[in-house]
């Protein structure tokens, strides 16, 4: 089969082993994937991986390697991580298998991912797409599931007022994604391009350099990843608020974290979420990630499509199998 793989180099492997499923798995046959900027961190030497890229998909179950034959034939997508599923493994326990000490996470720690013809999966976390949501928006039902773990992780009072920092494709979701959630919230970046498909969905805008930096804000959402973007992050925070790290901060740049303990703030790490409330959104039609969409390449293009991806101009790019 053909996979887009990287092992030092990214290359397309035309005839990388297709995988075959073990008790407890189903085999998928990927129809469409996205590019994301982890997939790009790692040909950069993230997480030391070598294998199949890619963990943002939609498929088709083919076959299951167990009694119960009932997703075969079925559109599916998959949360990211599964755990070691030991009975004495507090989190696999609690299926949350984000934080298994054990876990293996899909392209991007000790697992095959979806930039290939077909995958395997284990059917415990395999989510069915519904009739009603197309291809191009289950792709972004992983991103989707991230922002919704904001508020599973934090509960937010309708009247508290929310900042998002960063008009890429994460302070994008998180704020379509609070929005949704019928929250008072505010995107802030630098693109106007980019402002306006949020706007265009009911989102509140605005220009950093048209934005007055006030501590106005319950909550504050970084997603920037920079360090000015951090700094300005606690300038936005109101004592005893909570500041939300969704983008990680990679830098060398000394910070000062004063403004954390003089105003009690609160910082609360978020990574992935769960499946099941991002589909609800788009089952509902709350949020349409179509505007997103910068590009759809052949797996036969991956190089080009990873060289589009670079581009600060776009936004999302696919990958069709």
């Amino acid at each position: 089969m053909k996979a887009i793989v990287f092992d030092k180099e990214l290359k397309l492997d035309k005839n990388y082993p297709k995988p075959i499923p073990q008790k407890g798995e189903a085999l998928i046959k990927v129809k469409l994937a996205g590019i994301c900027n982890t997939d790009y961190e790692i040909t950069k030497g993230y997480m030391g991986y070598s294998g199949v890229l890619g963990h943002e998909f939609v498929g088709v179950v083919e076959d299951v390697n167990s009694e119960d034959k009932s997703l075969i034939g079925k559109r599916v997508t998959a949360e990211i991580s599964y755990g070691c599923n030991d009975p004495e493994c507090e989190w696999c326990a609690k299926k949350n298998y984000r934080h298994c000490p054990n876990r293996h996470t899909l392209g991007i720690w000790k697992k095959d991912g979806c930039f290939a013809e077909y995958m395997i999966m284990p059917v415990n976390v395999l989510f069915e797409v519904p009739d009603n949501v197309t291809d191009e928006q289950a792709v972004f039902v992983e991103p989707l599931a991230a922002a919704c773990e904001i508020t599973e992780q934090l509960h937010i009072e309708p009247t508290q007022k929310i900042v998002v920092l960063g008009d890429g494709k994460l302070g994008l979701t998180t704020a379509l994604t609070l929005n949704a959630q019928n929250l008072d919230v505010l995107l802030v970046g630098k693109h106007q391009n980019k402002l306006d498909i949020a706007a265009e969905q009911g989102v509140k805008t605005k220009l950093l350099n048209e934005f007055r930096p006030e501590k106005i804000y319950d909550v504050v959402v970084e997603a920037t990843g920079t360090a000015s973007g951090f700094e300005t992050s606690m300038a936005l925070t109101k004592p005893r608020g909570v500041l939300v790290l969704k983008s990680t901060v990679a830098s060398g740049k000394e910070l000062n974290l004063a403004p954390i303990v003089i105003d009690e703030i609160t910082v609360l790490g978020s990574r992935c979420g769960q499946f099941a409330p991002a589909l609800r959104l788009l089952k509902n039609n709350r949020i349409d990630f179509t505007p997103f969409i910068s590009g759809v390449y052949s797996i036969d293009d991956a190089l080009e499509a990873f060289e589009a991806n670079k581009a600060k101009e776009n936004l999302k790019i696919l990958i069709k199998l």
